[in-house]
């Protein structure tokens, strides 16, 4: 199978994690049977359908496209799907839910331009990076025009409103930097500038503060605000070691906010216990682990760099929602991938992955 000649281990973990995502999303979601507006079949058919299916056909694409074609045309992606994220504040076209408004409407599902953001992103940050690898030294050639670099999607995503995107988008463009030979000189500087943008953040969206001070007390609003960590650290810590059983979770009936989506590890740990949980950790750490194995390996820079970027997102996310159901960081809304509801998150996830499958086509000789 050429597609997978690349790199056959990588291969086998993402479909081991795909896979184990789709149980488990399937799992999750008959606790939607319990809310009337939910339709299950539906659910699962766009997961599988959209996600599943044209995820896997992207993937082949991704996989197949030579490295030379994509780095030719990483600035027009980059602007597509800038245009494409812009769409949102479009009057009848963007979707308005939840306070945010992040979705275009298709009409039989919704779809999410922020996921494909991510990867213009990294396709663009890598073509500018690797050929000024050396020149990043000087601040007019590296610091000042990366800052500019991530101004733009930034502001499209504060606008949505989604804070938590941009935070994925900003640490990894950040690892990205300083892999490409940045003077750890920019590390200060870069902290310095989150700090305060973080601070001017919190001013302007008391939500959140709110978030920050449920993740402190959770306790102290258990109906409200702090009514999702409650029930998720209840949920995991029902599993205990070994879990209810797979199916047999009780908080995704009528406990658990989003069983199918935000919430969905809770559900996994509920039903598995300890054991599951830490085997699907262990599963993305070594999904990552083989991503930078491949960007280590690359032929060139600007290959090493998208593998890099790509298995920064995949692991990032993947602890950030880990980690805010667990109470160790607060709540963030990013799903989980390959897991949570949302054929464009899989779509994507699995692009990214088409990309990592192709830098490793083309390693080093070892």
């Amino acid at each position: 199978m050429k597609f997978v000649s690349g790199d056959k281990i990588f291969f086998m973990l993402v479909l081991g994690v795909v896979f184990a995502g789709l149980a488990i999303f399937s799992s999750a979601t008959l606790g939607l049977l319990a809310r009337e507006s939910s339709s299950v079949s539906r659910d699962i058919l766009l997961q599988a359908g959209l996600g599943l299916g044209l995820g896997f056909i992207s993937l082949l694409v991704a996989r197949a496209v030579s490295l030379a074609r994509i780095k030719r045309f990483a600035p027009y992606i980059y602007a597509a799907t800038i245009l494409f994220t812009a769409l949102v504040f479009v009057p009848g076209i963007g979707f308005h839910s939840g306070g945010a408004t992040r979705w275009i409407d298709l009409g039989f599902t919704t779809v999410q331009p922020s996921e494909f953001l991510k990867i213009g992103f990294v396709l663009v940050l890598a073509w500018w990076l690797a050929p000024r690898a050396r020149q990043l030294a000087n601040a007019k050639k590296g610091l000042f025009p990366f800052v500019v670099m991530l101004a733009l999607p930034s502001a499209l995503l504060l606008a949505q409103p989604n804070t938590s995107t941009t935070l994925l988008m900003l640490a990894t463009g950040t690892i990205m930097y300083f892999a490409a030979g940045a003077p750890w000189r920019d590390f200060g500087i870069i902290a310095l500038g989150v700090i305060i943008a973080l601070g001017v953040i919190i001013t302007l969206r008391p939500y959140t503060l709110e978030r920050i001070k449920t993740f402190i007390d959770p306790s102290a609003n258990s109906l409200t605000s702090g009514y999702q960590i409650q029930q998720s650290l209840i949920a995991i810590g029902s599993g205990g070691l070994l879990g209810r059983g797979f199916g047999q979770s009780v908080g995704k009936f009528n406990y658990l906010p989003e069983p199918d989506g935000d919430s969905v590890f809770a559900v996994f740990a509920e039903e598995t216990g300890f054991v599951g949980a830490a085997m699907l950790i262990l599963l993305f750490i070594a999904l990552a682990a083989r991503g930078i194995v491949i960007a280590g390996n690359s032929h060139d820079l600007f290959g090493g760099l998208i593998a890099l970027g790509f298995s920064c997102i995949i692991i990032i996310q993947a602890f950030i929602n880990m980690g805010a159901m667990l109470g160790i960081i607060p709540l963030t809304g990013l799903p989980l991938p390959f897991i949570s509801h949302g054929g464009t998150a899989l779509m994507a996830i699995l692009i990214m992955c088409g990309f990592i499958l192709n830098v490793a086509a083309h390693r080093k000789a070892l």
